[in-house]
């Protein structure tokens, strides 16, 4: 099966192309790298050409007003593409419960992006993954003044991009899923208590305050990032990835 994985050379796309390929799919990662264009359009009929699943993992530049525009326009692009190459699964990558955030904009602009997928009239997967692993060092640098960091206590349940990418890369290589998956980290953790965990592990000497209105999850309210009844539960543990990462 050849799959076309729009934003293929990112943090989650490199690894779906990479678990595709070893489980003998044909991935073929693509990107502005290798000249492909979600929101001109240039090079995207000839990188959906004989595909048979699209996954979309483009991403807005920025997280504010202006994200609603960039997924209007790159998943009309991607879609109107996707309808003439006869491509028979369209697959994005979303963010569990985004559609109970309207207080964020990027949250609207995720939430855009879905309706718009499933509006497409091409078969469509959403896998919907609470907050990465990965993004906790901004998430802290956001609310950084001096040797304080101000957290809220927003509960999160973090999950590694590994397996994220597992979980896309699953839902990918088979059928449409016409619906949404969600994956989740194993453990849940008050934003304010994993940031004084990722510090102490790194032997970083900031020191946390508890600020509820801090930062843009200081916008969240209640336990609206995470979830459980049905959902893929991945298997990384925030401290022994931290352990892994240093």
């Amino acid at each position: 099966m050849r799959i076309a994985v729009i934003g293929g050379t990112g943090l989650i796309g490199s690894q779906v192309v990479r678990n595709l390929n070893a489980a003998g799919q044909e991935a073929v990662p693509h990107s502005l790298s290798t000249g492909v264009d979600v929101l001109t359009g240039e090079g995207v009929d000839a990188a959906l050409e004989g595909a048979d699943v699209l996954v979309n993992l483009t991403n807005s530049p920025t997280f504010d007003d202006a994200s609603p525009a960039f997924f209007q326009t790159s998943m009309d692009t991607l879609l109107a593409a996707a309808r003439r190459a006869g491509t028979g699964h369209f697959v994005i990558l979303s963010i569990v419960h985004v559609d109970q955030v309207p207080e964020l904009d990027y949250y609207r602009a995720k939430t855009l992006q879905e309706e718009i997928l499933k509006a497409g009239h091409i078969p469509y997967s959403i896998v919907r993954a609470t907050q990465f692993m990965e993004f906790m060092d901004s998430v802290m640098s956001w609310t950084t003044d001096g040797g304080t960091v101000r957290l809220p206590r927003t509960p999160v349940q973090p999950i590694a991009a590994a397996d994220v990418a597992a979980a896309v890369s699953d839902v990918a290589a088979g059928p449409p899923l016409n619906g949404t998956l969600d994956v989740i980290g194993p453990d849940t953790y008050p934003l304010d208590e994993l940031g004084r965990i990722t510090l102490t592990a790194k032997g970083d000497e900031r020191s946390v305050t508890t600020d509820d209105s801090a930062g843009m999850f200081g916008a969240v309210q209640g336990d609206v990032l995470i979830t459980g009844d049905g959902a893929r539960v991945a298997p990384t543990h925030y401290r022994d990835w931290l352990t892994r990462t240093g």
